[in-house]
């Protein structure tokens, strides 16, 4: 079993005292990616104490959760994905004590917090794993991995002809002549979750931080896990491109449901609302659906949403399809825009202005929101990072993921007009822009004009009012191509236009309540009468989403 740093605690930390309220159905919640979050001892990586320290900021932005990227023991290949100890912190980022610490402060906050999870795959560092390397072919660990022998006449070819997430083969061979699989990385072999072994350990870990007081679960590769029998030969290559579009023999797999169904009855023995979210990928929203069934998860990533250009027509479906499926299994939608894996939406999008517009749209849409860390701020995607300075595992691969996910974790600026803008006391591990002093959380403070004064308007907005938050769907007003309208119960009404024009929109009476364009809102935060233009009609800048009310 993996070596435990310390006994549960006989009584966890209080959570936030609160009666069942379905927290998690609106919520909005934060992705702390901890070695760029905040540095507490001031050796260029961010850690738990820095953290702890500027929670307030979290507190004061009006978010309901946080979510912590991995923290635990690792040799680091894969940026803490690879797990060498799920019950340890890695001394990277501080001890056990530190994360109690920090579950300790956000509660005072109000704030839960949610730790990922990593059941897929462990670290070639992991007890287990080093056990079976050194016991050799025949070793009862080796089966709680995936080891087989090769093929060809010496056992010299793979086993199967499955491709690493990261680029080449998902196999690599031992010098005693067996493969191992990883679906990523080399040093991140995968579990068998066919073995009793590895579902008993997975139970444990639960319960080890559960006890601790954490609030739920981000679930590192959801959808993998459980492999199809035989492991059987895909047929073709660029198998990286086709998750999310296919099932494969090696993701969504129908299996992967009976361990969320055992999760989710540990999850419902603690008092609080303790949550599992799913990073799946699905080639259907209906397949991503069945993550959520009732006795399953209760959150899953809409990356079908993420991965939506800026286009009305094709967000209306995306928006349509989604709330349609989780509908059908009563779970919420989940809407994100950024994460530790993609370009920035800032860029993605095409520039500051869309990316506020599209955060508002995300916040008027019923069920609940991710943010990720910086997005609040308008950090646009670092693409001239030098190659000698990049630590994404896939950049050093010649195909999979684009290797380019660095650009996207660049520590965050707090304060000051030069590097490390307030982030620790020395050179970041991924070196800062020199032009981030604007972009500072001191610097946009107070600032009505500022990224981060419109989250902080749309998010209390977004709390107190009647028409924004839970919810199923959306009633779709008439407008022009290119445009989106709708209705939230509550006389909340949402426009966006995704042209690179101004267009006039006929809209029942209505009073502005927040504008993606400054000036956002009324200073005292009320509606403002809108002027009716000709016929009825308001106007809508180009690439600006507005937020009305009956």
């Amino acid at each position: 079993m993996t070596p435990q740093l310390s006994a549960p605690p006989e009584t966890a930390p209080a959570g936030p005292a609160a009666p069942a309220t379905d927290w998690w159905r609106d919520a909005v919640i934060y992705q702390i990616y901890p070695r760029s979050f905040a540095d507490g001892n001031g050796d260029g990586m961010g850690d738990l104490p820095g953290i702890r320290d500027r929670l307030p900021h979290l507190r004061d932005l009006g978010v309901d959760a946080v979510w912590l990227s991995p923290f635990y023991a690792s040799p680091q290949a894969d940026a803490g994905y690879d797990v060498a100890d799920y019950r340890a912190v890695d001394p990277l980022f501080g001890t056990l004590a530190d994360a109690e610490a920090v579950l300790c402060e956000a509660h005072r906050l109000g704030l839960r917090v949610i730790t990922d999870l990593v059941p897929n795959h462990c670290s070639d560092q992991h007890a287990w794993f080093r056990r079976a390397v050194a016991e050799g072919p025949g070793s009862a660990l080796r089966a709680r991995f995936h080891f087989r022998p090769g093929r060809g006449r010496d056992g010299e070819l793979p086993p199967n002809d499955w491709e690493s997430v990261f680029g080449g083969p998902a196999w690599t061979r031992l010098p005693d002549g067996e493969w191992y699989l990883h679906l990523f990385a080399p040093e991140q072999p995968d579990f068998n979750w066919d073995h009793p072994a590895v579902q008993d350990e997975f139970r444990s870990v639960l319960r080890f931080w559960l006890d601790l007081g954490v609030d739920g679960f981000r679930i590192d590769v959801a959808h993998g896990m459980v492999k199809a029998p035989g492991l059987p030969d895909i047929g073709h290559g660029e198998q990286a491109r086709l998750i999310g579009s296919q099932v494969l023999p090696f993701f969504d797999q129908d299996g992967v449901h009976a361990i969320y169904r055992s999760w989710r009855a540990i999850l419902d023995e603690y008092p609080g609302e303790r949550i599992g979210v799913a990073e799946a990928w699905a080639p259907t929203v209906e397949r991503l659906a069945r993550y959520v069934r009732p006795d399953e998860l209760h959150q899953s990533f809409n990356f079908h949403y993420l991965n939506t250009p800026w286009d009305a027509g094709r967000l209306r479906t995306a928006i349509d399809s989604s709330l349609s499926a989780l509908r059908a299994v009563g779970a919420p939608a989940t809407w994100v825009l950024s994460n530790h894996d993609v370009v920035r939406h800032t860029t993605r999008l095409g520039g500051p202005d869309r990316a506020r517009a599209a955060t508002l749209l995300m916040l008027a849409l019923p069920g609940s929101a991710y943010l990720y860390q910086g997005e609040e701020l308008g950090l646009p995607e670092v693409t001239d990072l030098p190659d000698e300075v990049r630590q994404d595992p896939s950049f050093f691969r010649a195909s999979g993921q684009d290797g380019l996910r660095d650009g996207c974790r660049v520590p965050l600026p707090w304060s000051g007009t030069a590097p490390p803008y307030g982030f620790g006391g020395a050179a970041p591990w991924l070196p800062q822009p020199a032009d981030w002093g604007r972009l500072t959380v001191d610097a946009q403070t107070g600032d009505p004009s500022s990224t981060l004064e419109l989250y902080r308007t749309a998010l209390a907005l977004r709390r107190s009012h009647p028409g924004l938050g839970a919810g199923e769907a959306v009633e779709w007003l008439p407008a022009p191509d290119g445009v989106l309208a709708f209705r939230r119960p509550g006389g909340l009404v949402c426009t966006v236009n995704t042209t690179d024009a101004d267009v006039r929109l006929a809209l029942p009476p209505v009073r502005r309540l927040l504008s993606s364009r400054p000036p956002y809102a009324a200073p005292d935060g009320r509606a403002v009468p809108a002027a009716p233009g000709p016929r009825g009609t308001q106007l809508l800048p180009a690439d600006t989403t507005i937020w009305w009310e009956e």
